[in-house]
């Protein structure tokens, strides 16, 4: 007989609160591992919450439409059988010893707060407002990954509230939102007032007709502030070597049959790098670091994110976590797994959060070096240009003749305020030699 607390899951570093947007479990509903319980919204994202044991619902802490920290008890799961409590309502001493809400003198939004450790403002009692967007109007909730996307497109309140929603109970979904979007852009078939639709802000038009003038959509605009952000935050510095990288495309042709047959796995360079990567992290654990102020933060586990491309042609950074501990079988398995799902738009929130080191692979568009923007909080991003057969010096016991090779470029961007010229590149050097002394002899 065992209860299991659940808690409010972290989202990604910068997010502190989530909204509770629908219990799928009641109080005395059974539960399997894996098996969703609730829905829940932050302002960048709507997922659920997966039970992390079998179990009946023994308690409810909170209730639809909460706002609740990260980290909070949310939710009892019985176990071996134990009895389901009787009440699925959350009572304020339920609520209490949850740490407090940071709040700006006791208030949210103008309302005060009637309880100093009250953690949780229900948003069925009180009409929260951000910005011109209301948390509910005309009877219906909107979730903060709602408001937030329709503060960014200028979206108004009275358009939000023309809206019609999908969701539960008429609730307006991020589908929602992007497909009034893409009418509202296109123009085309929608009953609502004139005024509706046309943002407060002019638009630049073309006089001779020769341009076009594209928005850009959601993240484009999350992805051109994250750059700009990371160029004010960081003073970038780029370092640069050339790799003989014969011995891993000679080993790479000669296995990738056998690899396919015995392991239902394409084998790419990727995994490769992202080996030597880990490896030299372990020679050099500065690199593995953030920064917060004054403070370095050093990281203990090798969290390696590698670029990859989604359907719209933008890129997401899939994290493979503590990857120095997986076999080059293991990281190959992880990369064509995230690659694959992220054409498909189907990644996890969790596994694009956590990243201590990134790689990005630009010898796949064909470039053959690259200067990566740092993608904070981390201080270095690393990235592999192009593999091309390039005549080279090669040295041997009787001396030093030409021969083709295939080469490749590595570069390194890192934080300057603490990865100084002899640390990221000495760093570089060793990712550098690990590749070039890459086992080809090894079997698959």
């Amino acid at each position: 007989m065992a209860q299991v607390k659940l808690v409010m899951p972290k989202m990604g570093e910068s997010i502190m609160e989530a909204t509770i947007l629908n219990w799928v479990k009641k109080v005395g509903d059974s539960v399997d591992v894996d098996e969703t319980i609730l829905e829940i919204a932050t302002d960048k994202v709507d997922s659920e919450v997966p039970s992390p044991v079998a179990g009946v619902i023994s308690e409810l802490l909170f209730k639809e439409n909460d706002v609740v920290p990260v980290g909070a008890e949310i939710a009892v799961i019985a176990t071996d059988g134990e009895a389901a409590a009787p009440s699925a309502t959350p009572s304020s001493e339920k609520a209490a010893p949850v740490a407090e809400k940071s709040k700006t003198n006791g208030q949210s939004n103008g309302v005060k707060v009637s309880k100093a450790k009250e953690a949780v403002v229900s948003l069925s009692e009180v009409p929260v407002v951000e910005g011109n967007i209301s948390s509910r109007s005309q009877g219906r909730f909107y979730s903060p990954l709602v408001k937030n996307i329709a503060r960014k497109e200028g979206v108004t309140q009275r358009e939000l509230d023309y809206i019609e929603g999908t969701g539960k109970e008429g609730r307006v979904t991020k589908s929602d939102m992007l497909a009034y979007l893409k009418q509202r852009t296109s123009g085309g078939g929608s009953s609502a007032p004139a005024s509706i639709g046309k943002k407060s802000s002019s638009v630049a038009t073309s006089v001779s007709g020769g341009t076009e003038i594209v928005e850009m959509d959601r993240m484009r605009k999350l992805i051109a502030e994250h750059m700009v952000r990371s160029k004010h935050t960081s003073p970038h510095v780029t370092s640069f070597i050339e790799v003989d990288v014969t011995n891993i495309v000679n080993w790479r042709n000669r296995i990738k049959n056998t690899f396919m047959k015995n392991h239902g796995e394409k084998i790419t360079f990727t995994p490769i790098f992202i080996e030597a990567v880990a490896k030299g992290i372990r020679d050099f654990p500065m690199v593995n670091v953030s920064v917060e102020g004054t403070s370095i933060i050093v990281k203990k586990d090798i969290n390696v994110g590698m670029a990859a491309a989604l359907p719209s042609g933008n890129l997401i950074v899939p994290v493979i976590k503590n990857a120095d501990q997986l076999s080059l079988l293991g990281l190959t398995k992880k990369v064509n797994d995230f690659a694959n799902r992220a054409r498909n738009n189907d990644l996890k929130p969790d596994e694009i959060q956590g990243g201590t080191f990134t790689l990005t692979n630009v010898g796949t568009f064909g470039n053959v070096m690259g200067t990566p923007i740092i993608f904070q909080p981390q201080v270095a991003i690393m990235a592999a240009g192009a593999i091309r057969k390039k005549p080279a010096v090669i040295e041997t016991d009787k001396g030093d003749f030409i021969g083709i090779r295939h080469m490749m470029f590595l570069s390194l961007s890192y934080d300057h305020r603490v990865v100084d010229g002899f640390l990221g590149g000495s760093y570089l050097r060793k990712v550098g030699d690990y590749l070039e002394q890459f086992d080809d002899q090894q079997t698959v």
